[in-house]
């Protein structure tokens, strides 16, 4: 249970704050599985379990989505990013948590002065030229106020919310322990790896929680869309900027998301969409570090058609391997080629395990014959009607249904294209992301085929060869020292068999305690009849406890059987 890992008292207050608003908006099964209930009982707390009927009229999406606005930043960040996982969750959940929003009230200036006097070293109005004390935009973890450099610069100036570390890190933990229970109790749960989902979360969110380290994400950036004249990245100001606090310039324009602003700025829309497009595919295929939530509200449309992007608090990254697999998952779709996309999603989800308990060559043909079908129903439509996004849900919603997670970093990709395609349709209805896309993924695909590419490459892969042989050596010393002293182990671990065994244990543990309850039984039902000795409420003492001790052992039995028939449903 989750008592049995809460590292003291110091988060009770806020389980208990987290029980009482998932029981208020309808959520209470949650909280009776997650253990929370027992927590909080034996640490002598009470529950209110009941709630609202406007709440209870709701749909379970939309529960949880109040629900998490009302937990805070770490949990609409969590929903956030959720949203994003179609692999995961299914579209009325994704279209539930979608509409989260981190717009939260500011906090006060006055509170704000000291936090950010000893990060600037000084008061802001002596610092800048003029300092807005009214802010321009508050969320969860920062807000942001207009200023005015000494030298006429116009700049914002991003400010994390005092305490917000704390409160995140304290989300964090009990989030990671509600994990470790749910994939323990949950068996359903397990494929998804929520453990694993919860600690990518963790990282994610203290990298945001660095306001430095967003500036950092901004300039790389920044130098890898160089080349590209018509996007533009904040420039940012390091003399005034740490980890609580940030200054940018200042990006006046269009906000993707005003419709009427952009409308009156006879921008050339369609143009627009393409530069968009041209920039994250860029970000994302050619140098894998790309913005990872490109939504309408982080893009600023400037005079002369071009873009900014701000916000770079979530970025994806990408390893070589990664964009290589992807390359030829996007082409596959793009060029209607089902093998070679069925071929890099196995190789993605091949970590995730099975809930069911068919064969994985029977999941692997079953999976491989569905994408099949799904890019096979694209022959011989014409590349300007393809929707790229589309075709990427609809895959991800396959992989869902067969129990199989992305990693996170792909995760976050696909959500990003996603973003993408639907933002340029905004822009131009009859803008095509297949259509941008295939030409920039075959120059990379030319690019990585180019002599001094695979001159690049095969020199790598020969050091990594000379480097394992020059270690060849020194393994097979320690190999046959082990072997010498009796030292070599090997694990052999058979996922039905270790399953046969704990239900044999179960079983067994089950027994002797039934044979223990038939033994108090019988031998209190002898003591009652022999006269003499204590008594308790006019019965022999021992024959009473006996009874008692044989019924507590009969109510575990009961509930143990229950649990186990609860965990196979």
């Amino acid at each position: 249970m989750l008592i049995d890992t809460l590292g003291g008292a110091r988060d009770l207050g806020r389980v208990s704050e987290i029980a009482g608003v998932l029981i208020r908006h309808g959520l209470g099964d949650v909280v009776r599985r997650l253990g929370l209930a027992d927590t909080l009982a034996r640490a002598g707390q009470v529950l209110r379990w009941e709630h609202p009927d406007a709440l209870a009229r709701l749909s379970p999406p939309a529960q949880l989505r109040l629900a998490l606005e009302e937990l805070g930043p770490t949990f609409v960040k969590l929903g956030q990013i959720l949203a994003g996982r179609a692999d995961l969750l299914g579209p009325e959940w994704i279209a539930e948590l979608s509409q989260l929003h981190s717009r939260v009230p500011p906090v006060p200036m006055e509170e704000l002065r000291a936090q950010l006097r000893d990060d600037l070293g000084g008061e802001p109005e002596a610092v800048f030229a003029h300092f807005d004390t009214t802010p321009l935009a508050a969320a969860s973890i920062a807000q942001v106020h207009r200023a005015r450099l000494h030298d006429g610069t116009e700049v914002v100036v991003k400010i994390r919310r005092p305490h917000i570390v704390e409160k995140v890190q304290a989300d964090l933990r009990l989030l990671e322990r509600a994990a470790g229970v749910a994939e323990t109790d949950w068996p359903a749960l397990k494929p998804y790896r929520p453990r694993q989902l919860v600690r990518e979360f963790g990282r994610a969110l203290q990298r945001e929680l660095d306001l430095a380290a967003e500036c950092r994400h901004a300039e790389r950036i920044a130098a890898n869309l160089a080349p590209l004249t018509d996007i533009v990245i904040p420039r940012v100001h390091w003399a005034h900027t740490n980890e609580r606090v940030n200054v940018q310039d200042c990006i006046v324009g269009v906000r993707g998301d005003d419709a009427a602003a952009l409308a009156a700025a006879h921008l050339d829309r369609p143009l627009l969409a393409r530069r968009g497009a041209r920039a994250v595919l860029k970000m994302i295929v050619e140098d894998g570090f790309f913005h990872a939530d490109p939504h309408p509200g982080n893009v600023y449309y400037l005079p002369g058609n071009r873009l900014a992007f701000i916000d770079f608090g979530m970025v994806g990254r990408l390893s070589r391997r990664r964009r290589d697999e992807l390359l030829a998952l996007l082409l596959g779709l793009v060029e209607r080629r089902p093998q070679a996309v069925a071929d890099v999603l196995m190789e993605w989800t091949s970590g995730s395990s099975h809930a069911d308990g068919d064969g994985p060559a029977l999941q692997i043909e079953q999976l491989e014959d569905e994408i099949e079908a799904f890019v096979e129903q694209y022959h011989g439509t014409p590349l300007a009607q393809l929707h790229l996004g589309a075709m990427l849900l609809d895959v991800t919603t396959i992989l869902r249904e067969h129990h199989l997670a992305l990693p996170a970093d792909l995760a976050l990709l696909i959500k990003a294209f996603i973003t993408l395609e639907a933002m340029g349709r905004g822009l131009d209805p009859g803008f095509h992301m297949a259509t941008e896309a295939q030409p920039l993924l075959r120059q990379v695909v030319r690019a990585r085929y180019q002599p001094q590419a695979l001159a690049q490459r095969g020199w790598q892969a020969l050091s990594g060869t000379l480097a394992t042989l020059g270690r060849l050596p020194h393994d097979l010393q320690q190999l046959l020292r082990r072997a010498r002293h009796g030292r070599v182990q090997v694990h052999i671990e058979i996922a039905h068999l270790k399953r046969v065994g704990d239900q044999l244990d179960r079983a067994a543990s089950r027994l002797s305690v039934a044979l223990l309850v038939a033994a108090l039984i019988i031998g209190s039902s002898i003591v009652m009849t022999v006269g003499g000795g204590p008594t308790l409420f006019g019965l022999p003492a021992f024959g009473l406890i006996g009874f008692v001790a044989a019924a507590l052992g009969g109510l575990w039995l009961v509930r143990s059987i229950r649990s186990d028939r609860r965990h196979d449903d």
